[in-house]
């Protein structure tokens, strides 16, 4: 199944701006998070920290909602899907 990945920001120089990807069918987003992670050090390095959990700075969005990293093993993804990756947002 096709689903669509956005990147903003410095994500975007690691993940392009806007892709489709195809995964399994009922695939989880942690296994769709999994296959950017191992397109190059860098994407691994932006997903992931040293022990292999997601980092916590990474902002997760699934059809525009803010997704908790507890809940990403959980969560699968349908046809169509938006994921939306962030770095973190600060300033003020």
């Amino acid at each position: 199944m096709i689903v669509q990945v956005r990147a903003f920001a410095w994500m975007r120089e690691i993940f392009g701006a806007e892709r489709t990807l195809e995964v399994p069918e009922g695939a989880a987003l942690s296994t769709l998070l999994q296959v950017l992670g191992e397109e190059s050090g860098a994407a691994h390095r932006a997903l992931f920290d040293g022990g292999g959990a997601l980092n916590g700075h990474v902002v997760l969005m699934l059809n525009r909602k803010r997704v908790n990293h507890a809940d990403v093993p959980a969560l699968t993804l349908a046809a169509g899907d938006e994921v939306a990756l962030f770095p973190p947002v600060a300033g003020g």
